[in-house]
């Protein structure tokens, strides 16, 4: 039933708040998305460091991946790259297809498309 999914999307979003907020600090997931609103202007390392990723451990950088792995496949595809910022923020824009392309490739370490939880703990630690 649709009502169900609804409440899993909900709840979803309600731990995914939570976890980020436990993690991130507020005022700097902002200046993380204001340094991006443009198309084309989204660097990966100018977002990781605003939004503090780059000073976590590697167990709170595990934890952000498992949001950013939406369907749970212990990977991040590209599709959910694209919608990476909207992790952050649901008013913020998805990526276009030369920044997904961008941060798929700096987080691909094995060439298949796709990002392990080793590639995105290499990707933040750049």
């Amino acid at each position: 039933s649709s009502g169900n999914s609804t409440q899993r999307y909900f709840s979803f979003c309600v731990s995914l708040d939570t976890v980020l907020s436990s993690i991130l600090i507020e005022a700097e997931i902002a200046a993380g998305l204001q340094s991006c609103q443009a198309a084309d202007s989204f660097d990966y390392k100018t977002f990781f460091v605003k939004v503090g990723l780059n000073s976590k451990s590697k167990d709170q950088v595990t934890k952000v991946f498992g949001i950013l792995d939406q369907d749970r496949s212990g990977f991040i595809e590209e599709e959910e790259l694209r919608l990476f910022l909207k992790n952050f923020s649901a008013s913020a824009r998805a990526l276009t297809g030369a920044e997904t392309k961008a941060l798929l490739a700096a987080g691909d370490s094995d060439g298949d498309s796709k990002i392990g939880v080793d590639g995105k703990t290499a990707l933040m630690k750049r």
